[in-house]
């Protein structure tokens, strides 16, 4: 067989749940007609997560990722009819305060709905008593009404698309059990079952929980952790009786108490995920046949543990008095999937080519996300950002089945938690330190994490600094959380002193070969070709324009290149177009840096060195391999925070000797610890990007201000074609600089601006400009000339910024460049 996909693939999908159905005709709506869908239970509810769903589908999310798949997701529902009966119920959405806490939380929903195009409004306890008679009016602060969500019938959604699907080429086998994947030459060539061979070009594990026992048969590991999830119906309530409609109210959630609602005709049904978690081993899940000989209506239907319910029971009936008068007529623990990180996992294997993944998605994204995968595999991108679900997008450490399992099962127990943005999760940890940690820990660091590594925040140690500042401008409640005075110490240090950062967890590949130099032209967009030493910033662009990734490219030698990226992702992609010549290792877990950055930051560095320091011997974006003390360290000069100074690179085993060394030599330069809370304001306040929060590849450069890391004149990179005439256009979008005019006021990010009164855009990144008096933001907002007003909408408060010319600190690039 050719190793390559044949002009009119064949597609196997494992799986005819809600996604296995919706991709099917996804697909086939695009052209890709010889579709095979495989089954191991009986159709059209074949005993998986889809065929217990209770359907609810709210659309508001704090991923713009996950919110777009449900929105797709409501609107083709409701374009779907079996038998004159649609598939989803428009009752709309509901979510209850009953504490402070929870309503201030819903107006911040409510900023992420208006940021992402989703109608919804904060009503007042009179509104909500309106639109749900039976709630405890006494109970209840206000609400977040969400009039467009709704009920998606999922079996009937299945079998519409099904109908669709089959109508266009695709079939469905049911009851084929799969035993093997086949593969020759790094790619799939069929899935073996109990009934059967299929020759395949794409295989596609849509199989729910049943992900990792698909995933295992293929070689490839699937980072999810099944869970059950108690769900229970009422018998018929007198306040029901007579209802016709299978449902008239919109659905409910009771976040305070971790519960759900919503009508079975006379009946209400409710979800609770207020018990302990309940990790299901998708490896001993039974056959659907061998479930029913058990007792199980289906093998996701686990039997019903009363003793988990009885508070859940307790609080449905003080919110709704009703139940008082009422019992429970039956429930089940159902099974459905978490991952460590609460998000889908997409994409197509490098290991294994032609193999795909479509696991950890509930009923209320799975449109949405058929959609994306079906666009990935004919067009070779999705129209929507999918960094967030990548299947690359975990560390090697995160992919435990130890870690799996527990972070999984956090997930659950957070469903409906207040959780801040900056909010780490509590365990396990510490599991990723850099050779710094013993250090930090001494100087009262204030770790969060990200990627599994311990990251300082700031450091308590400089708790004394902050009494110099003079009076700062006192913050809200949530804004304060994961913060401190002292970053604005550690700020004001930097930019008058030095500073030492632990730049330890950004990711570092080495790319070595004959072949190295002419592949990182062809896979970035700036030119490379310059002589060792040279440090380059350029991007990762795919074949539509889009920015994959930035990266910072330091060649030191002929053949040898050290590259700054981002993601687990960036080294997927490079290794997937590596040719035979080209060698790419990630060296991140071997080494460690050190960012040594501030005005005295060449006073502590040169008399460390035999090297000359000096600016006309070591000049900005250069690269020297050179010994700091005892420690020989690959010194590059950078600076993400504005200021003069230099990245110091090192393996692990020597990086304590490293900070000891700038320490002890930084003492008579007044020489602190900084932590990532000072960095990202002074980048935000010179306008440095971080992908994946400002840009993604639904950006091109030119719009997100990165226009200067494309060389549109060197030869053939991947996406030159589709930036041609870019650079000449006005963006009708921009990455725009936003300076908040009040002093006192401070934005996190994600919140919508509006424009004249209308929502506009809305924030990606957001931090206080301890140098500038104002809180800094950036946001995707139309085309807008310096000095137009515009708003931030933080809690339901209209906030009044202004757009800026940027860089807003420096823009001559003096503290740099010197």
């Amino acid at each position: 067989m050719s190793s390559t996909p044949a002009l009119r693939p064949r597609v196997v999908v494992i799986g005819a749940g809600i996604v296995g159905c919706s991709l099917a005709d996804e697909l086939t709506a695009r052209g890709w007609t010889d579709v095979t869908v495989l089954e191991q239970g009986p159709l059209p509810a074949p005993g998986g997560s889809t065929s217990h769903a209770p359907g609810l589908v709210f659309q508001t999310s704090p991923s713009r990722t996950l919110a777009a798949f449900a929105r797709y997701t409501v609107e083709k529902f409701s374009s779907l009819q079996v038998d004159g009966v649609s598939c989803f119920d428009q009752v709309g959405g509901l979510e209850l305060a009953t504490t402070p806490e929870r309503l201030a939380e819903l107006h911040r929903r409510a900023g992420y709905a208006t940021a992402w195009g989703i109608r919804g409004e904060i009503v007042g306890a009179d509104r909500c008593k309106e639109l749900w008679p039976l709630i405890d009016r006494s109970v209840v602060l206000g609400g977040f009404h969400t009039p467009d969500d709704g009920l998606a019938r999922a079996v009937l959604a299945a079998r519409a698309q099904l109908d669709r699907a089959t109508g266009r080429g695709a079939r469905f086998l049911e009851r084929h059990t799969v035993t093997g994947i086949e593969q020759a030459e790094g790619r799939v060539t069929a899935v073996v079952t109990d009934r059967g061979t299929f020759p395949a070009d794409h295989v596609v594990s849509a199989a729910g929980f049943w992900g990792p026992v698909i995933g295992r048969t293929a070689g490839i590991d699937v980072p999810l952790q099944p869970l059950a999830h108690q769900y229970a119906r009422t018998r018929p309530l007198p306040d029901l009786a007579g209802a016709e409609a299978e449902a008239s109210k919109p659905i409910l959630r009771f976040q305070d108490r971790d519960l759900y609602f919503r009508e079975h005709h006379d009946r209400i049904g409710i979800g609770s995920y207020a018990h302990r978690p309940l990790p299901v081993d998708p490896f001993a899940v039974l056959p659907y046949d061998a479930a029913r000989a058990r007792g199980m209506e289906m093998p996701s239907s686990y039997p019903f543990t009363e003793e988990d319910w009885a508070p859940s029971w307790e609080d449905c009936r003080r919110l709704l008095p009703a139940l008082r008068a009422t019992e429970i007529e039956e429930g089940f623990n159902g099974v459905f999937s978490f991952t460590p990180d609460g998000m889908p996992v997409l994409g197509e294997s490098r290991q294994l080519r032609g193999f795909w993944l479509a696991e950890a998605v509930w009923v209320t994204h799975s449109a949405g996300v058929a959609k994306a995968v079906a666009e990935w595999m004919v067009d070779g991108r999705a129209s929507v950002d999918l960094h967030e679900c990548d299947l690359t997008r975990f560390e090697d450490a995160q992919r435990s089945p130890a870690y799996v399992r527990e972070r999984g099962s956090q997930q659950f127990v957070e469903v409906y938690d207040v959780l801040h943005p900056l909010q780490p999760m509590e365990h396990p940890r510490p599991l990723r330190v850099s050779p710094f940690h013993a250090r930090q820990e001494r100087l009262g660091a204030y770790f969060l994490e990200g990627g599994g590594w311990e990251r300082p925040h700031w450091y308590e140690a400089n708790a004394p600094l902050v009494d110099s500042l003079g009076p700062l401008p006192e913050r809200d409640a949530w804004s304060a959380r994961h913060w401190s005075p002292v970053v604005a110490a550690e700020a004001r240090a930097t930019r008058e002193r030095v500073a030492l950062y632990d730049m330890t967890p950004l990711r570092r590949l080495e790319v070595t070969g004959a072949g190295a130099l002419s592949f990182l032209q062809r896979m970035t967009s700036n030119n490379l070709r310059k002589k060792p030493g040279a440090v380059t910033y350029t991007l990762l662009l795919d074949e539509s324009g889009g920015v994959r990734s930035d990266l910072t490219v330091a060649r030191l030698a002929p053949d040898r290149f050290q590259v700054g990226a981002n993601s687990p992702a960036d080294l997927d992609r490079l290794l997937r177009y590596a040719p035979r010549d080209v060698h790419i290792r990630d060296i991140t877990s071997g080494t460690c840096c050190i960012g040594v950055w501030g005005p005295l930051a060449r006073d502590l560095v040169q008399p460390l060195t035999r090297d000359d320091f000096s600016h006309e011997g070591f000049g900005y974006f250069r690269a020297k391999e050179t010994y700091i003390g005892h420690v020989p360290v690959t010194a590059m000069r950078l600076s993400y925070v504005g200021e003069l100074g230099w990245e110091l690179y090192t393996t692990a085993d020597l990086g304590l000797r490293l900070w000891d060394t700038l320490w002890e030599a930084g003492r008579a330069h007044g020489v602190i610890a900084a932590g990532r809370s000072a960095f990202n304001s002074l980048r935000l306040e010179k306008g440095y990007r971080s992908w994946g929060t400002d840009m993604t590849d639904e950006h091109d450069p030119y719009e997100a201000g990165l226009g200067f890391a494309v060389r549109m004149d060197k030869d053939g990179f991947v996406g030159q074609d589709a930036l041609q005439g870019l650079a000449a256009r006005t963006p009708a979008r921009r990455l725009t600089a936003l300076l908040l005019d009040d002093p006192a006021a401070v934005v996190l990010g994600k919140e919508p601006v509006h424009v004249d009164g209308t929502p506009a855009g809305y924030v990606t990144s957001a931090a206080y400009g301890y140098t500038l008096g104002r809180c800094v933001a950036y946001a995707w907002l139309p085309a807008l000339p310096a000095g137009t007003g515009v708003h931030v909408d933080y809690f339901g408060e209209k906030i009044p910024a202004t757009v800026c010319d940027e860089p807003l600190f420096d823009p001559e690039m003096n503290r740099i460049r010197r």
